[in-house]
């Protein structure tokens, strides 16, 4: 990505919730993209939007800048689609109308004069270097899902989507075993 954006050039990238916060090479991508590029909007978006079905996904909004010694993400701001948010892709699916609230708080005639509403927060670059392994899987909505359970999916549902992450987990560990045996 960074190859292909010139200097000044906008990006939305499309990536999953493991990006946010594993270690090691991870972390490194993390820590160097809030240093080289102007981070500062993730939308979090809900399982299956992207990928397969219990996949969450993320939009990383950025600017390419140029090289300079100071970092250039000053504040994340985070938009939580995901929390107490619920789409199918068929009974229910994302649409339009379910992305008005993002657009308005993400102001993209000047995002400097952005505003917190409950589902959209900033974070500072030096709050975000305190987490741990810069982990920018941020969440702070209370999930009411899991404290009232007569609002649970029907079991077969929740089944399928116990399969469905078990089986994106499986083949997440199948490539990082090849990409181990290629080394």
């Amino acid at each position: 990505m960074k190859a292909i954006l010139k200097i000044n050039g906008k990006a939305a990238i499309v990536v999953p919730d493991n990006v946010l916060f594993e270690g090691g090479a991870g972390e490194t991508v993390r820590r160097k993209l809030l240093d080289e590029h102007d981070v500062h909007t993730l939308l979090r978006l809900p399982t299956g939007i992207f990928y397969a079905q219990g996949v969450k996904s993320n939009v990383l909004f950025l600017d390419r800048r140029p090289a300079r010694e100071e970092p250039w993400t000053e504040k994340l701001w985070i938009y939580d689609l995901r929390t107490n948010m619920h789409f199918t892709l068929k009974t229910n699916p994302l649409k339009f109308n379910d992305l008005t609230d993002f657009i308005a708080c993400y102001n993209a005639n000047n995002r400097h004069e952005r505003q917190e509403t409950e589902r959209f927060r900033a974070f500072t670059y030096d709050e975000l270097l305190q987490r741990d392994k810069v982990n920018l899987d941020i969440f702070w909505l209370r999930d009411e899902s899991i404290e009232d359970s007569e609002n649970l999916p029907d079991p077969d549902v929740l089944a399928k989507v116990i399969i469905d992450n078990l089986q994106a987990a499986l083949e997440q560990f199948e490539g990082i075993y090849e990409e181990l045996g290629e080394e």
